[in-house]
């Protein structure tokens, strides 16, 4: 019997209405917040321009900040804002890993919705709110804690703070106050419901038949977990991370209560003094000249930047985890 040489019939999709007008919203909504983003680059880069025009490649490398007397840079503001993001990294995973396992895997049902709800309650507290905690009551709280680690890691130059004798138990506490620490500290605990919400939803989604068949084996409960739900999580953490990095960096109003702003680099993150980008701008944004002004935009633009980067390669780092790839 002689093959058929009929080319392959075409099939038509047929759509339900309700589908065509979701597709059409979810595309919009994707174009518009990518159309957004374009434009906020484009405004800045534009009220940039006069600054980095005359600033040139030393904008990243010089400490001082006085725009008008044409010698500024972002030097020690960019690494204030790394040193204060990594301390609220350093502090608020553990912590929202924690979390997130303790509502997963141990909580009991009739409390698991209340500590849910709890932890996204904390997320929509004001950061001035934290703020000013952090300012009146922990400031005072840490800073013997910032003295102790001092006293015995101060060998460390991340942990060394100069111009104190640390054989005198009556010496000012000023020197560790409004430090790199104590902003990190409550920047961590701003991020950290973010964070635990991120993981919860991620660990929340480890495959039952997994969780079952690893106990069957004779697994313990840490051992499940450590063998199904942290590997197949593996991809919420690592957002929940960048994203709560990306929130770190851009704080601004609690930052700006607390730390002392020094324009110069300050790598020791115990000792009172510090910058960031986001506190530089509010701070100077009310007196500033129209030069002034571009080269806040300027910095604005870095930080910017900055935050897409983490933003990129944490979705990258996502795409190839197993969660987030099945998502």
């Amino acid at each position: 019997m002689p093959l058929s040489t009929d080319s392959p019939r075409l099939l038509t999709v047929v759509r339900d209405p309700s589908d065509v007008r979701f597709r059409f919203v979810a595309r919009a909504g994707g174009v518009a917040v990518l159309t957004i983003m374009l434009l906020v680059g484009l405004f800045l880069t534009f009220r940039a321009s006069q600054a980095l025009g005359v600033a040139g490649f030393g904008f990243l490398t010089t400490q001082a900040w006085d725009p008008d007397a044409h010698r500024f840079g972002i030097a020690a503001v960019l690494v204030g804002t790394i040193l204060i993001a990594g301390v609220a990294i350093v502090f608020a995973v553990p912590l929202s890993l924690g979390t997130a396992l303790y509502i997963t895997e141990y909580a009991p049902q009739r409390i698991r919705k209340a500590f849910i709800g709890l932890v996204d309650l904390m997320a929509a507290v004001p950061s001035v709110v934290y703020g000013l905690w952090g300012f009146f009551f922990l400031q005072g709280q840490i800073t013997p804690v910032s003295r102790w680690i001092s006293q015995w890691f101060g060998w460390i130059p991340l942990f060394h703070v100069s111009g104190v004798d640390l054989d005198d138990p009556l010496a000012s506490p000023t020197s560790y106050t409004a430090s790199t620490f104590i902003a990190g500290i409550v920047v961590g605990l701003m991020i950290t419901p973010i964070v635990t919400s991120i993981m919860r939803e991620v660990f929340s989604q480890a495959p039952l038949g997994e969780r079952e068949g690893a106990l069957a084996l004779g697994s313990t409960k840490w051992g499940m977990i450590r063998s199904v739900v942290l590997p197949f999580g593996r991809g919420g953490i690592i957002g929940g991370t960048m994203l709560g990095l990306g929130r770190a960096l851009g704080e601004t109003i609690a930052v700006y209560m607390i730390i002392s702003p020094v324009f110069v680099i300050q790598p020791h993150i115990l000792q009172a003094g510090a910058s960031s980008v986001s506190s530089l701008i509010a701070l100077r944004y009310g007196d500033a000249t129209p030069f002034g002004m571009s080269a806040l935009m300027a910095a604005g633009l870095t930080l910017f930047l900055m935050t897409l980067c983490i933003n990129f390669a944490a979705s990258a780092v996502v795409a190839r985890s197993r969660s987030g790839a099945s998502s």
